[in-house]
């Protein structure tokens, strides 16, 4: 899937003034959603109901898993239109049941006071080797089937410094990670499709930070994952297809679940343009004797 079919799919037909429908892309291997998926399509049907502002900020919920075969139903609640923000909380549907949460917050266009902090110190994009790349070699033993995943045609084009770490063979690692990233293809001139597929694109790594200290992967035997929640804040305007370093870490895990904490810098003048915040699950199930 390249970019521009994705952005295709992300897109949502209008059933009633507050209510849209939304698909899947069709992907033979996913069990569930992606979560990056169902949060930009939320933060596309919040923008179906609000003119002139620009979201800075969403909090959502992951609440069940997503079932990719059947549409997804975005309700959206219009629950404040002020002088300067406007507030949307949108819910997502399928058979009768919330999937998935969302509240926006969109203000008017508005000068004052700046500061951010400095981008960290990274390998330049072109210094790091594509994750996919990386991936093939890894997996240069692996099946045929998994391989073949590694072909398809991808919209975000990611390059993590130091290097995607081995799923079959996991070693601990420092609860700190930095990957570039972009959209692969064009996105086109809306601007706010560049937020929503910053957003998309937000949630594919994040979680991995957590997890990093302890020598596990998804191919560990009961080892369990999955998004419970995401915050984002965006603090400027970007073109999401020039490349941006997304650098992550994880302050803390426990409970069974891990923290994460990610900054989101443009390249090409080290702009802060976009912060998150996800906690996610992460334990072992022992398998019952």
């Amino acid at each position: 899937m390249d970019t521009q079919t994705l952005v295709g799919h992300l897109r949502l037909e209008r059933l009633e003034v507050n209510l849209f429908r939304g698909v899947t892309p069709d992907e033979e291997s996913r069990e569930r959603i992606y979560g990056g998926q169902v949060i930009a399509q939320s933060l596309l049907a919040a923008y179906e109901t609000v003119q002139d502002r620009v979201c800075h900020s969403l909090h959502c919920y992951f609440i069940r898993p997503g079932d990719p075969t059947v549409p997804i139903i975005f309700d959206v609640d219009r629950s404040r239109d002020g002088g300067s923000f406007t507030t949307r909380r949108v819910v997502a549907i399928q058979h009768g049941q919330q999937i998935f949460n969302l509240a926006a917050s969109f203000q008017v266009e508005e000068q004052g006071f700046e500061h951010q902090s400095d981008m960290p110190a990274a390998p330049g994009w072109d210094e790091v080797e594509d994750d996919t790349d990386v991936q093939r070699r890894l997996m240069k033993d692996a099946p045929a089937e998994q391989r073949a995943w590694l072909d398809r045609p991808q919209p975000i084009e990611m390059r993590t410094v130091g290097g995607r770490f081995d799923v079959a063979r996991p070693q601990p690692r420092a609860p700190l990670q930095q990957v570039w990233f972009r959209a692969k293809d064009g996105i086109g001139a809306d601007p706010h499709m560049h937020q929503v597929i910053l957003a998309y694109a937000s949630d594919m790594s994040l979680l991995g930070t957590s997890i990093r200290p302890h020598g596990v992967s998804w191919q560990t035997p009961g080892f369990q994952t999955a998004s419970l929640d995401h915050a984002m804040w965006f603090h400027r305007p970007t073109d999401f297809n020039e490349w941006h370093l997304y650098h992550q870490e994880s302050p803390s895990a426990s409970g069974g679940r891990g923290f994460n904490l990610g900054y989101i810098y443009r390249a090409s003048d080290g702009a802060l343009v976009a912060s998150c915040a996800q906690e996610g699950l992460m334990r072992v199930r022992q398998a019952k004797g």
